[in-house]
């Protein structure tokens, strides 16, 4: 187990923990007897192509809202190691970002680093799969015609099957409530005050966060990050929320999923943070605030509002009510069949089909010792200091160890100084023989 002051050291969920649900389940569903899955890390090495080329079959890339401004950079890079990849390509999943009301416009400045990632894919794929019907037309309009709406992998995670269900006939003052949201839904779209009726409402309401921000400052009080002036989220130590101990921010979705089966009920703006209650047969609404989160959840059923329509003191009480998941439940199969049919079109076979059904994936995950969900640094007993401090004296004594091999180098080489640069990988997870896989981590 990576301890969890390491875990946000190396940010491991790529600054969003969501990242973490969609390719641990495109990891479990290419997972099958014949076939060795391999973790390429959350950043995209270009200088790795040649390695890839040489040790993979295919090179496979679970991405969510890539196709958005401040994505292009990172983009661009994937699409220069793909431009060097000899082996097929197949992306699952990428979705494009813009407004409520679908317009493009905010993303022409983009295209020309969007047309040729997709270009490069689809010469080396025989279809990109994207998650729902805005992108599908953004990329039609474009001219290109192979484009398969897929969803995300995530919901995937157990197969065909996905049991959801109201265990409750209502909310009441009792009910166990987890609601999440991002720092922008917070700061200017109208969260902070419904966050803030339904804690005075719900004593066993509960926030989970999922950025890297929040979890530092869950767990170190850190506040050096920009989303720091965003006071009104629950991840803030000045919020009643923090302070009542009712945070948390998951590094691992085993743990995550887990822990929501215990709740009646889940809303907000993260449509990760609500994926993960449904696999958890917790109901969910999403209260979508962009185009991304809009069109996955009419493409797979998920109940939803748009935040700009919610009334004036919504309670969770009538989301609940209101949430039918007839659709999500009913379709998912018919959905799942179309999933496997572009993974078969493009030559990845997949465990339900081909495979044990994820058994020895899933088996495997639970004989490792995931950390607790991090809570609000809120005591000031030795034990809860134990962990954090024993951490920072290995750190301080790692950097003189690495200070001091810099002096002896400059020493020999006479040369000017410069900072130490460290790559962290996330860990890998390889099962099987003999066709191999690079799983690209993508980042949302």
């Amino acid at each position: 187990m990576v301890p969890v002051e390491e875990a946000l050291h190396r940010d491991v969920f790529a600054t969003n923990s969501g990242n973490l649900i969609f390719s641990d389940a495109a990891h479990k569903i290419l997972e099958t007897p014949d076939t060795e899955v391999v973790s390429n890390g959350i950043r995209t090495d270009v200088a790795a192509a040649a390695r890839i080329n040489e040790q993979y079959d295919v090179f496979v890339v679970p991405l969510a809202n890539a196709f958005r401004p401040s994505f292009e950079q990172q983009l661009k890079r994937l699409t220069r190691l793909i431009g060097k990849l000899r082996i097929p390509v197949v992306v699952m999943g990428v979705g494009a970002q813009t407004g409520l009301n679908y317009d493009p416009a905010r993303l022409k400045p983009i295209e020309p680093a969007v047309r040729e990632f997709v270009s490069a894919v689809l010469d080396r794929s025989a279809s990109i799969g994207v998650r729902g019907e805005f992108t599908e037309k953004y990329l039609t309009d474009m001219g290109f015609r192979d484009v398969e709406v897929i969803g995300c992998p995530s919901l995937f995670l157990y197969g065909k099957e996905l049991a959801v269900s109201k265990r409750r006939p209502e909310l009441t003052g009792d009910s166990r409530i987890a609601v999440n949201g991002s720092h922008s839904a917070v700061r200017s779209q109208g969260l902070d005050r419904i966050i803030g009726d339904a804690h005075e409402r719900y004593p066993h309401l509960r926030f989970v966060g999922q950025n890297l921000s929040d979890a530092r400052q869950l767990h170190w009080r850190d506040l050096s990050d920009p989303n720091s002036q965003v006071t009104a989220m629950p991840t803030h130590p000045d919020h009643p929320m923090y302070r009542e101990d009712k945070v948390r921010v998951y590094v691992d979705p085993i743990t995550w999923i887990d822990d929501l089966r215990g709740f009646d009920f889940s809303f907000g703006s993260r449509i990760h943070g609500n994926i993960a209650a449904l696999l958890a047969g917790t109901p969910a609404t999403v209260l979508c605030g962009d185009s991304r989160t809009l069109e996955l959840c009419r493409y797979f059923g998920i109940p939803h509002r748009r935040i700009d329509q919610l009334p004036d003191g919504v309670d969770p009480a009538s989301l609940y009510e209101e949430a039918d998941l007839t659709e999500l439940t009913g379709g998912h199969q018919e959905r799942f069949e179309r999933f496997t049919a572009f993974l078969d079109r493009n030559g990845l076979r997949n465990t339900f089909t081909h495979g044990d059904g994820g058994a020895a994936f899933d088996e495997r995950m639970r004989a490792l010792a995931f950390p607790a969900g991090i809570r609000p640094w809120n005591d000031t007993d030795i034990a809860s200091l134990t962990s954090r401090f024993g951490w920072l004296h290995t750190r301080i004594a790692e950097l003189a160890v690495d200070n001091a091999k810099l002096k002896r180098d400059l020493k020999r080489s006479n040369q000017p100084a410069t900072p130490p640069t460290s790559v962290y990988r996330k860990a890998r997870r390889v099962v099987g023989r003999p066709i191999r896989r690079a799983l690209q981590s993508g980042r949302q």
